[in-house]
């Protein structure tokens, strides 16, 4: 199946299957391909908190109070639930961890080199905490991941669905995440739809190329 197959035939599943599970070795390779995902600058600001038991998702549950309630039986029947998470700040120790990780890699040639990623990199996360735009920066990236997590579920046949109907305050609290350094972004449900979902069979509703493909 190429891409274009992958963005035609995936949806958003709206109903879980609870007695199916995705293999582990299913799901070592989804979790990698996140660990893999690009980020601008290679800034990495990310942890991805996978909750499987059923303690876990049932946490996650209670920070969809009210009007996000709908969500509750996709997290408690999903396989799993993945808790996209950013650094609460991109402090030092995180800049050195992923230049030493570069440099272990064997990304620089030269010293100098490696000093001028350091500081380039430094220049932009200064940049961006002058402009107050570090938050909503880091919160991007984590979509970058999101949609690279939702084409490779479908290329593994798992179903897959996003959601950002939650209260980030009460799953920050539920999980203690402040204390940890980080505040959640978006969840990610994963697993095999059941019978009841309805949106399995339905065609997609896309605006047509000429409302959203400009090329000048």
């Amino acid at each position: 199946m190429n891409f274009l197959d992958l963005a035609q035939s995936r949806y958003t599943s709206k109903a879980y299957d609870a007695n199916k599970k995705i293999p582990e070795e299913t799901l070592t390779q989804l979790l990698e391909i996140l660990r893999l995902t690009p980020s601008s600058i290679n800034i990495q600001p990310w942890q991805f908190i996978v909750a499987q038991s059923q303690g876990a998702k049932e946490k996650i549950a209670e920070a969809m109070p009210d009007n996000f309630a709908y969500n509750i039986p996709k997290v408690l029947n999903a396989s799993e639930v993945i808790i996209f998470t950013v650094r609460s700040d991109i402090d030092q120790t995180h800049l050195d961890k992923i230049l030493d990780a570069e440099d272990k890699a064997g990304r620089f040639r030269t010293p100098e080199s490696k000093e001028t990623q350091k500081t380039a990199r430094q220049g932009y996360i200064n940049l961006y905490k002058q402009q107050n735009k570090i938050n909503d920066w880091v919160e991007n990236q984590t979509h970058i991941a999101l949609g690279s997590a939702l084409f490779a579920a479908k290329a593994a046949n798992i179903d897959a669905t996003p959601i950002g109907g939650f209260s980030h305050e009460i799953l920050d609290q539920v999980f203690d995440f402040q204390a940890q350094g980080l505040r959640s972004v978006v969840l990610l449900a994963l697993g095999y739809h059941s019978d009841a979902d309805f949106n399995a069979d339905l065609p997609k509703g896309r605006l047509k190329t000429e409302d959203v493909i400009k090329i000048i």
